[in-house]
C-alpha cells in the first residue's frame, strides 16, 4: 500500500477531499454539521467531597491485570519501539491472549476473557493472514477477537467537519459492534495528523480518553521512536511525537533490540500509575520471535539488566564516528542528515560537534 508521511494514501485522500470541500461550503455560508454523540452536555467536572470519593472508590474492583504490570484493565496504555522490532505481533499476541483469557508467559493476568477489537492500519488482510500461515499450519483466533483495518472506499459524511470527528465516531461504532472491552490502535500516526505538536497530541489523548470512559475499555495504542542511539537506555524521552501523548497515557512500556544477544528484544516499564516498577531498567524482560503451529510470537526467557543490553563503542569506534561527522558536517549535511547517514540520534551528533567546537 502506498503510504504518505507514515498514512495509508487514501487517509490523505480523504484528508484533501474535507479540506476543499470546507472550503467549497465556507464560500457559499454553510456551517457543517458536528457530530454530538451525547445530546445532553455533562457538566465540564464531577464534584464529590473527598471523603465521598474514597467511599466510592472502595466499592469499585482494583484494576486487574491483562499483561503483567505492563498493562491494567481500564488504563490507555502506550507501547513504543523502532520500525521491525516487532510491536505488531506483540500486540496481536496480547489480543490472542486476552480473548482466551491465557496469561503470556511469565507475566501475570488475573482479568477475565473479553471481546477485544485490533483497529490494523498497518497490514492488508492479506498481509496479515501470510502472517500468520506457515506451510499447513494457520493459527485459529478466538471468535472474540475482532480485526478491523481501514476501509479504503469509504468517504467523509456530511455529518462530519474533520477526518478525526469521523474516526472517533467510527471508533465508537465498531466498538458497540463488537462490544468489545479491549481496543488496540496499531499505530497513532495513522489516528492523528502532527502528533509532534502539543494542542495535536492533547486533543488525540482526550478522545481516547473519551472511547475508554464511554465504553469502559482498556486500550493499548502503538507508537514509533525516532531514530535513537542504542547505546543509551530507551526511555519516554524516545516516543516519537509530544510528551503530552505521554503525559496524558495511565501507563507505557518500550521495546527495544538487545545488542549482545541477537535475535532478542527487551520489554521496559516507561511509566506507570497503578502498580510498582517491576521491569524498569535494572530488570528488563527479554525473549526472541518464534513461531508455534502458525502463530508468530514472543517467547519470553529471563530478565535483566538493561546495560548488558546496549552497544558497546570501543575507544576506536567512537573516535572514528566522531570523525564521519565531521567530514559530513564539513561537506555541508546538517546534523539531522548526519544523524540518519550515519544511524545515530541527534544529540550524540550535537555533542561531537560541540565537543569539536569547544562549546
Amino acid at each position: 500500500m502506498i503510504e504518505k508521511n507514515g498514512r495509508p494514501l487514501v487517509v490523505e485522500m480523504i484528508r484533501a477531499d474535507v479540506r476543499e470541500a470546507a472550503r467549497r461550503d465556507a464560500k457559499r455560508g454553510i456551517r457543517p454539521r458536528v457530530y454530538d454523540p451525547d445530546a445532553i452536555p455533562p457538566d465540564a467536572f464531577i464534584i464529590h467531597q473527598a471523603s465521598t470519593w474514597m467511599a466510592m472508590e472502595r466499592e469499585r474492583q482494583t484494576p486487574r491485570m491483562l499483561f503483567g504490570e505492563f498493562w491494567l484493565e481500564g488504563e490507555l496504555c502506550i507501547l513504543f519501539a523502532d520500525t521491525n522490532m516487532g510491536k505488531s505481533l506483540l500486540a496481536v499476541q496480547l489480543g490472542d491472549s486476552i480473548t482466551r483469557g491465557k496469561a503470556i508467559t511469565p507475566f501475570k493476568m488475573d482479568a477475565e476473557p473479553c471481546p477485544v477489537l485490533y483497529i490494523d492500519f498497518e497490514l492488508t488482510g492479506k498481509q496479515f493472514e501470510q502472517r500468520y500461515t506457515d506451510g499447513s499450519a494457520t493459527h485459529t483466533f478466538h471468535e472474540n477477537f475482532y480485526r478491523g483495518e481501514f476501509n479504503q472506499m469509504t468517504g467523509l459524511p456530511h455529518d462530519f467537519k474533520t477526518f478525526d470527528e469521523f474516526i472517533t465516531h467510527a471508533l465508537s461504532r465498531a466498538i458497540k459492534r463488537t462490544d468489545a472491552r479491549v481496543l488496540i490502535i496499531d499505530n497513532i500516526t495513522c489516528l492523528r495528523n502532527g502528533t509532534e505538536r502539543s494542542s495535536q497530541a492533547l486533543s488525540l489523548m482526550k478522545q481516547l480518553k473519551l472511547l475508554k470512559t464511554r465504553h469502559g475499555l482498556s486500550i493499548l495504542v502503538l507508537a514509533h521512536t525516532p531514530k535513537r542511539n542504542p547505546s543509551l537506555p530507551i526511555t519516554r524521552n524516545d516516543l516519537q511525537g509530544s510528551k503530552m501523548l505521554i503525559n496524558f497515557a495511565d501507563s507505557a512500556f518500550a521495546m527495544a533490540e538487545s545488542q549482545t544477544l541477537p535475535g532478542y528484544r527487551y520489554l521496559k516499564q516507561v511509566k506507570q500509575r497503578s502498580t510498582a516498577e517491576m521491569y524498569g531498567s535494572h530488570n528488563v524482560c527479554l525473549g526472541k520471535l518464534e513461531r508455534q503451529k502458525g502463530f508468530l510470537k514472543f517467547v519470553f526467557s529471563h530478565t535483566d539488566n538493561e546495560v548488558k543490553h546496549l552497544r558497546r563503542y570501543s575507544q576506536v569506534e567512537r573516535q572514528r564516528r566522531a570523525a564521519d561527522v565531521l567530514a559530513l558536517h564539513k561537506q555541508g549535511l546538517s546534523q539531522r542528515q548526519i544523524a540518519g547517514r550515519l544511524e545515530m540520534s541527534l544529540s550524540a551528533v550535537n555533542r561531537v560537534l560541540g565537543v569539536a567546537e569547544g562549546r
